[in-house]
C-alpha cells in the first residue's frame, strides 16, 4: 500500500492527473484476464480480445 500512497503523492505534487485513467484501465485489463483465465467465463473473454 506504500508504493499505491507514493504514487498518488507523485501525481499530486507533479500534477500528473492524466496517469490516472490510464493506470485504472491497466489494473481493469489485468483483472480482466486474471478473472478469464480462472473461470469458465474465459472463452468469452477470450474472444472479445
Amino acid at each position: 500500500m506504500e508504493f499505491l500512497r507514493d504514487f498518488l503523492d507523485f501525481m499530486r505534487s507533479r500534477k500528473k492527473y492524466w496517469l490516472a485513467p490510464i493506470v485504472i484501465f491497466l489494473i481493469i485489463i489485468g483483472f480482466l484476464f486474471v478473472f478469464a483465465s480462472s473461470s469458465a467465463a474465459g472463452s468469452l473473454v477470450y474472444t472479445l480480445f
